[in-house]
């Protein structure tokens, strides 16, 4: 990336006051999630669950961003966690209850977000699972600026969409499968 948020530079971010508050809004130190990630093991529960809470950010959400992306891009493949979560962080930085992203991590979050998304143009051909496809295409249609579409594609679970198009396109009745 262009503008590299380091390890130690995320650490000193999310223990400063007023700084680092997940999606609790209590202190969310994201680095060690981070570093279990990039050595390949599983720790997408915590980060969902320290980065986002109900529409609830704050700016360790935003702060991981960068790393997420950093991390993925080493993965051969990244999954549905990887595209779901920084799409629902970008998602909910509009929300006018999430704190504006601050200055200080403003270059490395949106310079992650080109690399996302050349990184999402080339999963989509080779990936076949749909909430993988589904996430993708949510964070495509972020990085167009389409925040709208983005938002829907990203947030809406199956039952949802099956509701969405039922109701405005008579989905069962009018199309075939």
């Amino acid at each position: 990336m262009s503008a590299t948020l380091t390890r130690e530079r995320l650490h000193v971010a999310v223990v400063r006051p007023q700084v680092g508050l997940g999606g609790y809004r209590v202190q969310f130190d994201p680095s060690k999630a981070l570093s279990r990630l990039e050595q390949g093991q599983d720790a997408w529960e915590d980060l969902w669950q320290g980065l986002h809470h109900q529409g609830d950010l704050g700016e360790a959400s935003y702060a991981a961003v960068p790393h997420l992306v950093r991390i993925a891009e080493q993965a051969e493949l990244r999954n549905w966690n990887f595209y779901g979560l920084v799409s629902l962080i970008e998602v909910e930085r509009r929300g006018r209850r999430n704190p504006p992203l601050p200055g200080w991590i403003a270059d490395d979050y949106h310079a992650a977000w080109q690399h996302l998304e050349r990184l999402a143009l080339r999963d989509l051909p080779v990936c076949d699972d749909a909430p993988t496809v589904q996430t993708i295409l949510g964070a495509l249609a972020l990085c167009k600026g389409q925040a709208k579409i983005g938002a829907l594609i990203t947030i809406l679970d199956d039952s949802e969409w099956d509701e969405l198009t039922n109701e405005q396109l008579s989905w069962d009745d009018q199309y075939r499968e």
